[in-house]
């Protein structure tokens, strides 16, 4: 049987990178990637405003051409437009799925993937629990065994400590995480693997650095040396995630282990995300005492939609993936 083409466009970002290769990896060998982007002002525009994207790319960015693929995966809405010129370029031939809500009709496109909280919706949307993602449990196992000398069994059950940053203008509450992880320090004594992301303010890393200065049960990640990112997700007996991040969190649920939560929701769109798993009793708001007496499971929302596109391209091939 002939491989699987299959490209997935972004336009850079990471989160949108992370979510489009995640699900791409599920369903290809060799998916090929594609930095996309239009040139201004079409690139401010609704999907509705730009009749003929192909004509209007940004010429420093890849350049989307035939022959077409199998599967186009398309993320975040400055995609949308050029997803749709290429399903009906190749007449159909090209399934296509859109992760995130398109702000554009969803019959656009063959699939689209959105969060529960996204308001899009049709017979073709697939709603999800958590963001799409490419951690895996072959990922897990493999970054496991990279760090089990610097982070596995000690004297204390390990606690990863996820940290994002403040977004829209919030400052964040630095004083009552650190006395948070304090107490999880000491009245819990777990020890602690603690890893800024890139949005991490460079005050709070040098705020969380200080407050555990010459404590040897207290990893922080420099984000200079190796990145023990996944390390942490595999290792770590209870994972601590600030409430910013739906992808860190999303990542965190995948991993079975249990997740709390530390902070308030950003906004109405994250408050909705993080509402769902509450009730759900997937996760805990975090305040540095022991972990809810919950049992866990691993959610992976890629796992789930990798299916539902598995299953339309069989339909559409007749060929078993």
């Amino acid at each position: 049987m002939t491989p699987l083409t299959c490209w997935f466009m972004t336009t850079g970002e990471a989160g949108f990178r992370s979510q489009a290769r995640g699900l791409a990896e599920r369903l290809a060998r060799d998916p090929r990637e594609l930095v996309v982007g239009l040139r201004f002002p079409w690139n401010r525009l609704p999907v509705g405003l730009t009749p003929n994207p192909f004509a209007l790319l940004d010429p420093a960015r890849d350049r989307p051409a035939p022959p077409w693929p199998d599967l186009l995966i398309s993320c975040g809405r400055r995609t949308a437009a050029l997803a749709m010129a290429i399903r009906r370029a190749s007449e159909g031939r090209t399934l296509t799925v859109h992760v995130q809500d398109p702000l554009a009709r969803p019959d656009g496109f063959d699939l689209v993937i959105a969060m529960h909280h996204d308001a899009v919706s049709g017979p073709n949307v697939l709603k999800v629990v958590t963001a799409l993602h490419g951690v895996t449990p072959e990922k897990l196992a493999e970054a496991g065994r990279a760090w089990r000398d610097r982070l596995g069994p000690g004297p204390a059950p390990l606690a990863g400590v996820l940290i994002g940053g403040p977004t829209g203008g919030k400052a964040f509450p630095t004083g009552a995480f650190i006395e948070a992880l304090t107490l999880l320090r000491g009245e819990q004594a777990a020890r602690l693997a603690i890893a800024p992301s890139r949005r991490t303010p460079p005050s709070l890393v040098a705020a969380v650095t200080a407050a555990f200065a010459g404590d040897p049960g207290v990893f922080i990640w420099d984000r200079r040396s190796d990145n023990p990112y996944l390390g942490i997700l595999a290792l770590a007996d209870r994972l601590v995630v600030t409430s910013d991040s739906v992808s860190m969190i999303s990542e965190a649920l995948a991993t079975g282990h249990p997740v709390d939560i530390f902070g308030e929701p950003q906004n109405a769109r994250h408050a909705k995300f993080l509402r769902t798993l509450f009730d759900d009793g997937l996760i805990d708001p975090f305040t540095g005492g022991p972990v809810a007496a919950r049992d866990r499971r691993p959610v992976d929302a890629t796992d789930f939609a990798a299916q539902a596109v598995r299953r339309l391209l069989e339909a559409r091939t007749g060929a078993v993936l």
